[in-house]
């Protein structure tokens, strides 16, 4: 859980989730998803972007994973966001099932979509183990959903795992995030963050609750009820022109 105030000329926001059912394999879900996010975050650092593509971004990461020595095995989401503060445009990819909502004045005026091959099997990154390659899903960074799209000060933005979207009811959000528009200190967008991560990870266990995730189920002809354990990953931010 964390936040980010976007202050600077170009401001990066976000986040990536590793696939858990590596787990059974012997390997790190986390390890994938990770090295990623710090790849990025160094990217950025030395200036070795376009700030207008950010899938080359996660393009260039993916690579230099997929040449480590040492092979980082699994697979993830990924969604990462750009706002250029001098055209006050937001520039994002995303490929799978994290996202990104922006909110003003109580509604939801830009959000990203989901990448789906079928239900509950989102777009990833994937670098298998040696003879895996057949049966693991594996999307080039190529095939993330892009956008730009202008904003204005004050906006909210939340950037997020799918352990958010999938137990967090969209009024619920809304009712949260309409209440930090315009804010800029550091300690409230902490705390908006760790309630929204926290009301994921309670809705997530409860087993009455008719989760986005399990009426998107009932739509696929799937009988579910509850919420969705899952990874809960959120970075809220306002935008400051």
């Amino acid at each position: 859980m964390c936040n980010k105030m976007m202050k600077w000329s170009d401001a990066i926001s976000g986040v990536a989730d590793g696939v858990g059912g590596w787990r059974s394999y012997g390997i790190d879900p986390g390890e994938f998803s990770s090295f990623l996010m710090k790849t990025c975050e160094r990217l950025v650092n030395c200036a070795s972007f376009n700030p207008q593509k950010p899938v080359s971004l996660l393009a260039y990461s993916y690579c230099e994973l997929l040449e480590q020595k040492k092979p980082i095995l699994g697979s993830s989401t990924a969604c990462v966001l750009i706002l250029n503060r001098e055209n006050s445009t937001v520039y994002t990819a995303n490929i799978g099932d994290s996202g990104f909502i922006v909110v003003r004045k109580g509604e939801i005026v830009h959000r990203s979509e989901e990448q789906q091959h079928y239900f509950n099997t989102p777009f990833q990154l994937s670098l298998p183990p040696p003879g895996h390659g057949d049966n693991v899903l594996s999307d080039s960074p190529d095939s993330a959903d892009t956008l730009s799209f202008t904003v204005k000060d004050g906006d909210v933005i939340l950037v997020a795992t799918d352990g958010v979207f999938d137990n967090v009811p969209t009024k619920l959000l809304l009712d949260t995030l309409k209440e930090i528009e315009g804010e800029q200190d550091a300690v409230k967008l902490q705390m908006t963050a760790n309630t929204i991560a926290l009301m994921a990870r309670s809705l997530a266990f409860d087993s009455e609750f008719m989760s986005p995730f399990a009426i998107n189920a009932r739509k696929n002809n799937i009988n579910a009820i509850g919420g969705k354990p899952d990874d809960i990953t959120v970075v809220l931010a306002t935008v400051v022109l």
